[in-house]
């Protein structure tokens, strides 16, 4: 493993300390439904500056239109196919009304979580700045999934300490996932990497505008809540050009 490579791993175990502090945050006192709205509106608006500052201008500098349509294409495939067995797990377990271990919905959050760390991959070869930037921002969206995951535990009966644990090892997905992400596109010929940039492009603004706002928007909004999007764009829009 080169030294760029384990810098990647480094990089991929911040959204697992924002997982595992969300989850503790969940433990011990979970925040109010406008709290989390405003988490998630923050993290939605820095994705989506990663991705149109960051992430956008690479993949059009690279002018390779069919690989970028194929790569958009798969990625949105892809992420509508994981939501729909996910919300497939969800309306089963609501039907079913017990609560039992939801280890249907748990292995589809580890999936979504494993395809987030095949992005950090995408960053890496993006460049290192890109990198830095879609960890962090990846780690927001981890803080928010690890409130919400650990919620989702401890409302079916889960122990505290067994959520914080079972969000901890959802996470692990994050480091698996770069790895192969980051070995996979290492050597790879501009075309695939062109696609899988793509990809990603699809893949997080399907995070923001169907994951993040969606739950977000559960609860009445406000001009503090609203402004939350804003702030998180204006921020790595800064960072960006600073960096």
């Amino acid at each position: 493993m080169t030294q760029s490579v384990l810098g990647v791993m480094l990089y991929s175990l911040i959204p697992v300390f924002a997982a595992l502090a969300g989850a503790s945050i969940a433990a011990l006192r979970a925040p109010g439904a406008r709290v989390r709205s405003g988490i998630q509106h923050f993290a939605a608006g820095v994705v989506f500056s990663v991705v149109s500052v960051e992430l956008l201008p690479d993949v059009v500098r690279r002018h390779r239109p069919l690989w970028v349509v194929v790569g958009f294409g798969l990625g949105i495939a892809s992420m509508l196919a994981l939501r729909w067995f996910i919300e497939a797990k969800i309306e089963s377990r609501n039907r079913d009304g017990s609560k039992a271990f939801p280890i249907a919905l748990v292995t589809a959050t580890g999936i979504d979580i494993l395809l987030d760390g095949f992005l950090v991959g995408i960053g890496f070869v993006a460049g290192a700045k890109e990198l830095m930037l879609l960890v962090f921002a990846l780690g927001l969206e981890l803080f928010s999934l690890g409130v919400a995951t650990g919620v989702t535990l401890m409302n079916s009966g889960v122990a505290g300490g067994k959520s914080i644990s079972t969000t901890v090892l959802l996470a692990l997905a994050i480091p698996v996932g770069a790895l192969a992400g980051t070995t996979i596109l290492r050597n790879a010929p501009d075309q695939a990497v062109e696609m899988l940039l793509s990809f990603g492009l699809a893949a997080l603004l399907f995070l923001v505008t169907e994951e993040l706002l969606v739950e977000a928007h559960e609860v009445q909004e406000t001009p503090l809540i609203t402004t939350s999007f804003f702030a998180g764009f204006l921020v790595f829009l800064v960072l960006g050009m600073v960096t």
